[in-house]
């Protein structure tokens, strides 16, 4: 993978031309490690390669090296899908400038690991329904899951992934399939896994997934007495008129779950034996 930019590391590597400085420590992978790069008035050179300092650079923007320049990691197909730095290190990624993954408080990384923990993955087969960057799928691999089986349905989304250094790689217990959870979840054997994360967008934008049908069929998939997290948000019912939270844990006890609220989301135990 090729260098990644954001405004900070342009800023630093400006500075260091500004004081005469003929090499810098940074980070070109967004934070998961650091490395020495030499610095001109003219380019900057890591491994070997000349790179020309960015003119312009935008904040909430990552770059990367690609046809001789230095391009947005940004795609416009049905929607504009872009990969956006927090100051965490691992990124968060808009879709026509709706953030999918909290940032205000946490890294979206740190995150994604609590929300995890929550299920408790090893020995366990999950179904990660909503891949996005993949950063449960990285949790579970990590925590010893036995398998992961993720879907994604935006093709913009994991062209993202293969650019994001925090992302896991395919491959060993974790699949990756590009596909609509919503139109594949009556395809999956019955109580074919063990524990569920389900992080959908939100409730205007794929409303399906939060419907009596789909909690269903999640019902049907997950063992007895498996774990299921689903991400809520947490919008404001004063101003959007709506409990969603509420509403989810009232579909997901019709389904046969038991729930419990937990952050920003409601975490539910499939009843039975």
């Amino acid at each position: 993978m090729g260098p990644l930019l954001t405004l900070d590391v342009s800023e630093a590597l400006h500075a260091a031309v500004r004081a005469g400085r003929p090499k810098i420590e940074c980070t070109l992978d967004l934070g998961r490690s650091t490395t020495m790069v030499e610095v001109s008035a003219a380019a900057w050179s890591w491994q070997g390669q000349g790179f020309p300092h960015l003119v312009s650079c935008k904040a909430r923007t990552v770059y990367h090296w690609v046809d001789g320049a230095f391009q947005p990691v940004a795609r416009y197909t049905a929607s504009l899908v872009k990969l956006v730095p927090t100051a965490y290190g691992p990124p968060t990624f808009e879709i026509d400038g709706i953030k999918m993954l909290p940032t205000a408080r946490v890294s979206p990384y740190s995150d994604a690991e609590r929300k995890v923990d929550l299920i408790q993955p090893q020995g366990k087969v999950v179904l990660d329904t909503c891949g996005g960057l993949g950063y449960f799928a990285g949790w579970c691999v990590h925590r010893q899951a036995r398998r992961v089986l993720s879907y994604e349905k935006n093709p913009d989304v994991i062209w993202l992934r293969s650019l994001n250094p925090w992302s896991p790689e395919i491959g060993g217990g974790l699949t990756l399939e590009q596909a609509d959870i919503a139109e594949v979840i009556g395809l999956l054997p019955a109580k074919s896994v063990d524990a569920v994360l389900h992080d959908p967008p939100r409730f205007g934008i794929a409303g399906e997934l939060y419907s009596q049908v789909f909690y269903e069929h999640l019902s049907r998939v997950l063992k007895p007495n498996g774990k299921l997290f689903h991400y809520t948000g947490t919008p404001n019912k004063l101003t959007s008129g709506r409990d969603v939270p509420a509403e989810v844990a009232q579909r997901l006890r019709r389904a046969g779950f038991v729930t419990e609220f937990d952050g920003d989301g409601v975490l539910a135990v499939k009843k039975g034996r």
